[in-house]
């Protein structure tokens, strides 16, 4: 099933942190791109294919705990760096760089392009993690004999945007997307104090150099970031939202509705954990931690963040009403933490995603003792949960 002429073995990855049986490679001339992955199970030809699609600000790195245990459960796993992050190259890392690139029909090709490059013609698991979970979406939405199942991890998928509907004769203009977005924009700003979304924040100018080079470190700027997003910070007690409201969104942590003014660095800088917390952090240790601060420090951040920018692109938002009106018919699972707010900061999708969106849906998960980083966090019970449904939809 695999091809030695795409291997390219990057042995010094990850600096000794890679459990052992992950390899670290690279798969060359996949939709313009050479992709770096880790991947486990490669040793034996025929297994079934897990592929495993990571979010932001993460890397094929972040599923190295998962890797083994889906091996040794019998699957060739690969995590690929997606595009804009890490190791994978050809993409072009300037934010006056055109979007389309990074859009999310686009980033579906890479992953069927890299799924063709392995030798295979379909998975037996995808697996999409925060903006990998759009991304999956839209790869069992697009091509079901390939992806004929998806698991959705923190990220609820809503459906594809919709086309106006019976408004022929109708004078007046639907409401854009885009004006929704400014006048919640607006809302926010007239808070008290000024709030300003994440996302807003993140697809500006000044978001990469701020988090690239930040007043305490990059290192330290991603240790406060990583914590304050996981079950370790007792701050996250996530509920629904009932509405998209400014004031319902406030509810917010602060590093999703930010303070207008500050940057990310300055938002989660007063929640860097102690000196005993991070000896504690057995998820994210200082040396594994070390290996984002490696490839960060030496990409920016300006890739990841383009995938921020696609959403409020109007060219690449008409592009996905290719798909309005169809739903997400193959076996499907939504994972979550508990102490995750990812699952409702977008009020309405999860309710969406279940009564709308995806007709065959099975339970939504919700792991104790993870945050936003479950596969870090807490991979021995997301393997338990993804080998079930594999064993269920027939992929191992």
């Amino acid at each position: 099933m695999r091809n030695s002429a795409t291997d390219s073995t990057t042995s010094s990855y990850g600096r000794g942190t890679l459990p052992k049986g992950v390899r670290s490679r690279m798969v060359h001339a996949v939709n313009g791109l050479d992709v770096h992955l880790l991947e486990a199970g490669y040793e034996s030809p025929g297994r079934p294919l897990a592929l495993l699609l990571h979010g932001f600000p993460d890397l094929a790195f972040g599923w190295r705990h998962l890797l083994p245990l889906l091996a040794d459960a019998g699957y060739h796993v690969v995590a690929p760096d997606q595009r804009g992050f890490g190791r994978t190259t050809g993409w072009v890392n300037q934010y006056d760089t055109p979007l389309a690139p990074f859009g999310l029909l686009n980033m579906t090709r890479d992953a069927l392009g890299l799924v063709s490059a392995l030798g295979y013609r379909r998975t037996a698991l995808l697996v999409g993690h925060d903006f990998g979970s759009p991304v999956a979406a839209y790869c069992a939405l697009a091509r079901p004999d390939v992806f004929p199942s998806v698991v959705l991890m923190s990220a609820p998928f809503p459906g594809p945007p919709a086309l106006p509907f019976n408004t022929a004769a109708s004078e007046a203009s639907p409401v854009q997307p885009n004006t929704e977005n400014q006048q919640l924009a607006a809302a926010l700003a007239a808070l008290d104090p000024p709030r300003v979304s994440y996302l807003q924040y993140l697809s500006t100018r000044q978001a990469n150099e701020d988090m690239w080079h930040p007043p305490q470190g990059l290192h330290a700027f991603l240790r406060a970031f990583f914590y304050v997003k996981s079950a370790d910070w007792p701050g996250n007690k996530p509920h629904p939202l009932q509405a998209r409201t400014a004031l319902e969104l406030a509810q917010l942590p602060t590093y999703y509705v930010m303070e207008r003014g500050q940057t990310m660095p300055q938002t989660v800088a007063p929640f860097h954990p102690s000196a005993a917390e991070v000896l504690a952090s057995h998820w994210l240790t200082e040396p594994e931690l070390g290996v984002y601060t490696e490839e960060y420090g030496r990409t920016g951040f300006q890739g990841a963040l383009q995938a921020y920018r696609v959403y409020s692109d109007a060219d690449l938002t008409a592009e996905l009403r290719l798909f309005s009106g169809r739903t997400l018919d193959v076996p499907s699972l939504f994972i979550g933490g508990q102490r995750d707010w990812a699952t409702y900061a977008a009020p309405g999708a999860l309710e969406l995603m279940k009564a709308k969106a995806a007709t065959r849906m099975g339970d939504i998960e919700l792991i104790d003792g993870a945050g936003h980083w479950i596969q870090q966090e807490q991979p021995a019970q997301l393997s338990t949960l993804l080998l079930a449904f594999g064993q269920e939809v027939g992929g191992k």
